[in-house]
């Protein structure tokens, strides 16, 4: 491969940016393909990072791929590389030691950061996850005599929770909104993942504000503000061995937005992930995007399907193919023995249909006004939701809009609803 040529540049070897440059191969692709990562590792798949891999001390790592499928491929890997700016009238990358590196196409897999908490800046006692070094540095602080304090009700705040409970720790969520899962999921769906984190050992604190954090003896201190609770009315303190801090990610937009790109809750790019500047794509985390199935609505989604289907479609439409991006969102967590999937934008819905499954398993279709199913939540132990979540599904990319008795039915089956 001439390195010198401009050829397709990959910002971002993750999911995303990995996926991106084999499907170029895949498509047939013949000239120089680059994938730049800023860490050390080989690319590697980031759910396990909230489960399995804090099941042991030292953690393992999922590569997406091994080196010589990437040598195979001839796709030239750049590891701990940092990228310094994007020149787009000379169509190159700058590097963090001064190196051009030309591109034809470029596409930005830059994925996302954690948010941070300010008042948890600089204590040695509070840690983020976004990468396999930093869930190796919190599966080591998972003993059976560790006190965790968790920052944030979402989904990865409750994979960890379980995950430390798995490990023997003493461990309770902080979340500031007056529930969890907020903004992921239906409320009687939250209750039932509260409940079982609670039967687990886990206390959840609700409604509660940071007032500050402090250090005595070794430990880190939160003083919190929550209304009603159990010392009654007043300040209250938490004392932990390590703060692991989950309240949300940001999008790593900073490369993009000093090239003069549009930003909007992520890199804007088009239904086909083309920013303003054709040569130039986003995929996955990093970008917000238009969704036609909801009506053009822009959003930017943080979950491992999408990062994988938008680099396999990004790839395509760097080689002009112009193909829009028409896949349903898709989101998963898996806590003790309970499994939550997502099909769909729930706050599309105007109106909830439930289907009892047994065992405690249940979905709820949200149906738009005009009666249209725009998405379903479901929870239960393995997988008994998955079948019927993958069924409505297909559903919704169809546009579909199913009699409400039906869908609440057990006995009927979704495939048939399919076939209709």
């Amino acid at each position: 491969m001439n390195e010198t040529l401009p050829g397709m540049v990959i910002i971002g070897a993750g999911e995303c940016g990995a996926r991106a440059a084999f499907a170029l191969r895949e498509e047939g692709y013949a000239g120089p393909v680059t994938l730049i990562g800023a860490e050390r590792h080989l690319p590697y798949e980031r759910p396990p990072l909230s489960k399995d891999a804090l099941a042991a001390e030292a953690p393992g790592i999922r590569t997406i791929a091994e080196a010589d499928r990437f040598e195979a491929a001839d796709i030239r890997l750049m590891l701990s590389c940092e990228v310094a700016a994007i020149d787009r009238a000379a169509r190159a990358v700058r590097l963090g030691d001064g190196t051009a590196l030309p591109y034809s196409r470029l596409l930005l897999a830059t994925g996302a950061r954690p948010r941070r908490l300010p008042p948890a800046e600089g204590s040695k006692h509070c840690l983020y996850l976004r990468t396999h070094d930093d869930a190796g540095e919190i599966a080591r602080r998972l003993r059976p005599d560790a006190r965790i304090l968790i920052i944030g009700g979402g989904f990865i705040g409750l994979e960890l929770a379980a995950a430390a409970r798995l490990r023997g720790s003493a461990v309770t969520v902080l979340e500031t909104q007056s529930r969890l899962l907020a903004r992921a999921v239906p409320a009687n769906i939250a209750e039932i993942v509260q409940a079982e984190h609670e039967r687990q050992g886990v206390r959840v604190l609700l409604n509660a504000g940071i007032l500050e954090l402090g250090e005595r003896g070794g430990a880190a201190v939160f003083r919190i503000d929550q209304p009603g609770n159990d010392a009654g009315s007043g300040p209250t303190e938490i004392e932990a061995d390590t703060v692991i801090v989950g309240i949300g990610a940001v999008p790593n937009v900073e490369l993009a937005e000093a090239a003069g790109l549009a930003v909007d809750n992520g890199i804007c790019v088009d239904a086909c992930l083309r920013t303003a500047d054709r040569a130039i794509f986003a995929a996955g985390d990093c970008c917000s995007f238009p969704l036609e199935i909801y009506g053009g609505r822009r959003v930017r989604l943080e979950a491992w399907r999408n990062a994988q289907e938008q680099g396999a479609l990004a790839a395509r439409n760097m080689l002009e193919t112009d193909e829009a991006h028409a896949s349903v969102p898709w989101f998963w967590s898996d806590q003790y023995g309970l499994t939550l999937q997502i099909a769909g934008l729930p706050d599309e819905g105007a109106a909830v249909v439930r289907r009892d499954l047994g065992e405690g398993a249940f979905i709820l279709f949200h149906l738009a006004a005009d009666g249209r199913l725009v998405a379903a939540s479901g929870i239960g132990p393995g997988n008994a939701v998955a079948r019927d979540i993958r069924l409505a599904e297909m559903l919704i990319a169809r546009r579909a809009a199913p009699a409400a008795d039906k869908l609440a039915a057990a006995e009927t089956k979704l495939k048939s609803l399919l076939a209709a």
